[in-house]
């Protein structure tokens, strides 16, 4: 899901394209994958992420079809920050999680269901990279489905827990949740689409477990009132300068929820 001509609108799935934003960066990747979302045949099209405040990625995503309904899976700019703009170009309603970026639509609330262009999508709270987070599954998305996870999972790496807004414990809750709609395909915000969600949501907690179990090494050598950028020190010495600050933002996470007593082994 790296195109060759990032300014291609390409398909995904049965049921989905994107189109690659040009913003990549140590963050974002190669840049945010918006999506469009339509059955075959219809009339309108869902847009998903429209991502930073670019004109002309948000023109040629208004070409991909009659955009009836916009909708956001987090807060933060790359995903975020455009949808003003695109709801004026194309008079399509934005809605999101978080009633300060929606713009003529109501706010999604987790379990509800959506119809649209053509489409049954299922909206999944999943809060933890941040406390708005929210994944989109469509369940007649090919034999398996496929689930739209914003920056829940990646299609590289592992996502950032943006810490104290995004926590842990609400992270691991959504890991559970995603691990129970079984081997959909995964359509992140950033990276490469990934089969078998149930697979890779089980890479991902072993990850956070392994990196818990690092920490409480590093507390029993630095004392359990270790602060952050020691504890950072000790278990992510190696991280590229131009992401320590996303891996101080995980430890305080990490942190938080082991004194909590929630991670108490």
């Amino acid at each position: 899901m790296i195109p060759d001509d990032p300014r291609s609108v390409l398909r995904s799935t049965e049921l989905t394209r994107f189109l690659l934003a040009p913003n990549p960066g140590p963050m974002s990747l190669h840049g945010t994958n918006s999506y469009v979302i339509a059955a075959p045949g219809a009339a309108g099209v869902v847009v998903v992420d429209p991502g930073p405040l670019d004109e002309q990625h948000l023109r040629r995503l208004a070409e991909a079809g009659r955009v009836e309904l916009i909708l956001i899976t987090h807060r933060h700019a790359d995903h975020s920050a455009a949808a003003a703009r695109f709801a004026e170009l194309t008079g399509a309603p934005v809605r999101a999680a978080d009633p300060a970026h929606c713009h003529g639509g109501s706010p999604l609330q987790d379990g509800e269901i959506l119809h649209a262009a053509g489409v049954e999508i299922r909206v999944v709270a999943t809060p933890g990279h941040t406390s708005d987070s929210i994944c989109f599954h469509l369940p007649g998305d090919g034999t398996r489905g496929s689930v739209l996870t914003g920056d829940t999972i990646l299609g590289l790496g592992t996502t950032v827990l943006d810490f104290p807004d995004g926590t842990l414990g609400d992270y691991l809750g959504s890991l559970d949740r995603l691990e129970r709609l079984g081997p959909a395909t995964v359509l992140p915000a950033h990276g490469p689409m990934l089969p078998a969600l149930d697979t890779i949501v089980r890479a991902y907690r072993d990850h956070r477990q392994d990196r818990l179990a690092q920490i409480r090494a590093a507390l029993e050598g630095l004392g359990a009132d270790a602060g952050v950028q020691d504890v950072a020190d000790a278990v992510y010495a190696a991280v590229d300068p131009s992401v320590r600050p996303a891996a101080e933002l995980s430890v305080a996470a990490q942190l938080q929820y082991l004194r909590s007593g929630t991670g108490a082994p």
